[in-house]
């Protein structure tokens, strides 16, 4: 190794990555330091109240609009939900997807664009939720902004194997496996309604990756146009 040079014990992720994942990893460290009850017996609940502050609730979304009014504590919820979680291992699951997910696309994205795509799948997503009229259940977790990381990734496949003249369809592999998976977890443990809202992610992230990607939509419109 040339002298003077240094290797990172760990590949560095792009600051965007850390930003986000450092609420998931504060709460639940708060959350285990609650249920250890040596911060009291009122922190044996600490977990329970964040989910009650702030998680996303598609009737009191509905009943907003139907109001006309929209307190700030309610609003909030709809970019608060992806940073509390149900378990412990509901946030390892998520927190892995951020940061393989957010390290790929922080790559090619500016760490503003990655926020942007993260916290637009995930207010997509809970718009789209909101929407049908059979969601009931509130709605937690960072699934739904990691869906949208996934929905970035498959646009920079899909833009590359275009370059390549391969089979663009290749580049939704990821989304149809991961989307097969929670259909065999539904079909043996009992579905939740929670998969639109990460599927519109996904959507959302794919298609914000249009305007920020680098150079932007124009970029993108040249690209399809040589295509």
């Amino acid at each position: 190794m040339p002298a003077g040079h240094t290797e990172h014990p760990l590949n560095p992720l792009p600051p965007v990555v850390w930003l986000l994942i450092a609420p998931i990893v504060i709460g639940e460290a708060m959350f285990a330091l609650g249920s250890s009850g040596l911060a009291g017996d009122l922190a044996l609940g600490w977990r329970l109240d964040a989910l009650q502050r702030f998680s996303f609730d598609p009737g009191i979304a509905r009943a907003m609009i139907e109001q006309g009014v929209f307190p700030w504590r309610h609003v909030a919820r709809i970019v608060t939900y992806p940073f509390v979680h149900g378990a412990l291992t509901h946030a390892l699951m998520a927190g892995v997807f951020i940061l393989a997910l957010g390290k790929m696309v922080g790559e090619v994205f500016s760490n503003a664009a990655v926020a942007v795509v993260f916290f637009g799948a995930a207010i997509f997503g809970a718009a789209v939720y909101t929407a049908m009229p059979f969601t009931q259940v509130a709605i937690f977790g960072g699934y739904p902004g990691a869906y949208g990381l996934i929905g970035a990734f498959t646009w920079i496949l899909w833009v590359r194997l275009g370059q390549r003249n391969a089979n663009r369809a290749r580049a939704f592999s990821l989304i149809a496996m991961l989307m097969g998976i929670q259909l065999l977890f539904g079909l043996f443990f009992g579905a939740r309604p929670d998969w639109i809202a990460d599927l519109a992610g996904f959507v959302a992230g794919f298609l914000l990756s249009f305007l920020v990607a680098p150079g932007g939509w124009r970029a993108t419109l040249a690209l399809l146009r040589r295509r």
